[in-house]
């Protein structure tokens, strides 16, 4: 036995609870980089695509913008208070 009756040596035990538990910031980042990343996925296909896609197509596309800029914006003013 190790560690006063555990089988799992401390520093690995530890290691675990960091990784599986993360700090409240890094949900938050990880968060707000997908939402910057369909920002960015989006203006890319209504910029290389824009003339080959439907209206409705391109519709919706800005309304996906929109709303994550708009949920970014939210996220982004929560961090900074």
């Amino acid at each position: 036995m190790i560690n006063g009756g555990s089988i799992t040596p401390k520093p690995v035990a530890d290691m675990t609870l960091q990784f599986f538990n993360p700090r409240h910031s890094t949900i938050v980042d990880m968060i707000m980089i997908q939402l910057i990343a369909a920002i960015i996925t989006s203006l890319i296909i209504l910029i290389y695509k824009g003339n080959e896609i439907s209206q409705n197509d391109a519709t919706l596309f800005l309304v996906g913008i929109f709303a994550s800029f708009i949920l970014l914006t939210t996220v982004y003013s929560r961090i900074t208070r």
